[in-house]
């Protein structure tokens, strides 16, 4: 089963993607995804999640 971190951070990635890659907006795309995820209904785990810091959206899976 998917964590909630690992829901979050696939989600964060799904922005950044649709957003067309832009840097610098890692935060950002984290927390719309904690509020999409947190929107979707009630999950087991509740609470913040700080985002991995050795791991950005922008480095995920990128070929530019």
């Amino acid at each position: 089963m998917e964590t909630r971190e690992e829901r979050i951070k696939r989600r964060a990635y799904e922005i950044w993607e649709r957003e067309g890659h832009p840097t610098g907006r890692e935060q950002e795309h984290w927390d719309q995804a904690v509020q999409e995820i947190e929107g979707e209904g009630p999950q087991p785990e509740r609470g913040p999640v700080v985002p991995d810091p050795t791991v950005s959206a922008g480095s995920k899976g990128s070929k530019d």
